[in-house]
């Protein structure tokens, strides 16, 4: 249970994650932010002199705040999978680099991740925005088979997108497609209404 414990405490910060209560106890909300390139004076509840991030300021005067935190990788995937999960990415298989993409692995289905252990204690939970931990044969390594009730967002990095300019579900793209090694994921759409 120590164990469990800890790894929930390393685990306050996320993709875009939003974990709504959803029983008749009052049991507190949880929005876990992991956002990739932003640094921990970057924002101006962290005093940054000119940055002005009001609604993160809200979230962050009416809740935690942590001052002390390291990411378990410098890339995209591995510290999802770590922060997730509270394991070192490597345990996960989840290193060194990052899913594309041309990847057919995901983050290994037998991980306990966050939300499955908040769905024990009676949460609803959702994420939005980039998973970055693999898509596989039939979506099977997206968020909604790792303990995710919905998920809204991109399975990759906005750059490996077909098209410059790219919108869910159905919108087409505002500049010329790029064709190669990555065109197939003009499927992107169709993907992540899978999970929907």
């Amino acid at each position: 249970c120590g164990i469990r414990n800890m790894a929930l405490g390393k685990l306050l910060l996320v993709i875009f994650v939003v974990i709504l209560a959803n029983s008749a106890e009052c049991k507190p909300n949880i929005v876990l932010i992991f956002a990739d390139d932003l640094g921990f004076g970057d924002l101006s509840c962290y005093g940054h002199p000119t940055s002005t991030t009001p609604i993160i300021d809200k979230l962050a005067s009416e809740g935690l705040v942590f001052t002390q935190f390291y990411t378990a990788s410098p890339v995209c995937s591995p510290s999802r999978a770590a922060l997730l999960t509270g394991r070192y990415q490597t345990r996960s298989g989840i290193y060194p680099g990052v899913f594309d993409a041309d990847s057919i692995g995901g983050l290994p289905l037998n991980e306990t991740t966050i939300a499955e252990l908040l769905k024990e204690d009676g949460y609803s939970t959702a994420i939005v925005g980039k998973w970055h931990l693999g898509v596989g044969e039939g979506g099977m390594y997206l968020p909604t088979h790792q303990g995710f009730d919905s998920y809204f967002g991109i399975p990759y990095s906005h750059d490996m997108c077909p098209c410059y300019t790219c919108f869910y579900p159905n919108i087409s793209c505002y500049d010329k497609c790029r064709v190669g090694k990555h065109a197939y994921m003009h499927t992107l759409g169709l993907v992540i209404q899978l999970i929907l």
